[in-house]
């Protein structure tokens, strides 16, 4: 599950990474990792929340390329990871929520809206699983989670890929328990990228997700993200080489039913 940050990740040994460590790793990466307005990352500390949307976490990533990080801590650790990652993709997920803001201000709308729910949800929670079958993909959307994880076991090793995005699922990660659900976008893509090398994987899954996201007609509501029950791919979890994993209803629920 954490195979997309490894290469990526400051060597934490028994201390946790510096600030300037990872700032440094961010600096490193080529290309630089930059928000959508071409501006380098650089990791701040939190401090005292400013007024307006310029304030907001979203907005000082978009404005001013500024990532609040908390020292020591999990989740916040891990999304500088995801940002070394997936940097396309963390950009346009930046760049939705910042127009967000701005057309929730021009509406003079007091709450937050779905599309902000269905990018939040995304950015903690989401994966990416690109497959060179669409009717592996079909079988995901459909909840026909037995058939495809456990009886086209070989076809998926063969034409599926699945990719944690979200930091927070991979700070779930550290202790998975049955449960833990990603939510994840669906990307149909060539043969060859199953095949290819994992940095090649990760970097093109990456910038067709960075186009997915930005998209404005997409991520309207959470329901536009399909339900990944991650602990099912092959390997993620030590009980899954067994028919019976796939057999708990509780986990790898039935589709709902459509009512006429």
């Amino acid at each position: 599950m954490f195979e997309p940050l490894r290469a990526a990740a400051p060597a934490r040994g028994a201390d946790w990474p510096a600030p300037g460590e990872l700032q440094r790793a961010l600096d490193a990466r080529v290309p630089p990792v930059r928000n959508a307005r071409g501006m380098p990352l650089r990791l701040v500390l939190p401090g005292a929340r400013r007024g307006g949307i310029e304030g907001n976490y979203e907005a000082r990533v978009f404005l001013e390329g500024a990532l609040q990080v908390r020292p020591g801590d999990w989740h916040d650790y891990f999304n500088v990871l995801a940002w070394l990652a997936f940097p396309r993709a963390k950009a346009a997920l930046n760049a939705r929520h910042h127009a967000e803001l701005e057309r929730q201000r021009a509406a003079g709308e007091p709450n937050r809206g779905p599309t902000q729910d269905a990018l939040t949800l995304f950015d903690e929670g989401g994966a990416i699983v690109a497959a060179s079958d669409d009717g592996l993909l079909a079988l995901l959307r459909e909840w026909r989670w037995k058939e495809l994880f456990w009886e086209r076991r070989a076809e998926l090793a063969a034409r599926m890929r699945f990719f944690v995005f979200g930091h927070a699922l991979y700070e779930k990660a550290r202790r998975p328990f049955l449960g833990i659900t990603g939510r994840g976008i669906l990307l149909e893509v060539e043969p060859g990228l199953m095949t290819a090398p994992l940095a090649e994987q990760v970097a093109e899954v990456d910038a067709r997700a960075a186009a997915w996201i930005s998209d404005p007609g997409r991520l309207k509501g959470t329901r536009e993200l399909a339900v990944v029950p991650v602990l099912g791919v092959p390997g993620w979890h030590p009980d899954n080489d067994r028919e019976s994993f796939y057999d708990n209803a509780d986990y790898f629920r039935p589709a709902r039913q459509r009512t006429s």
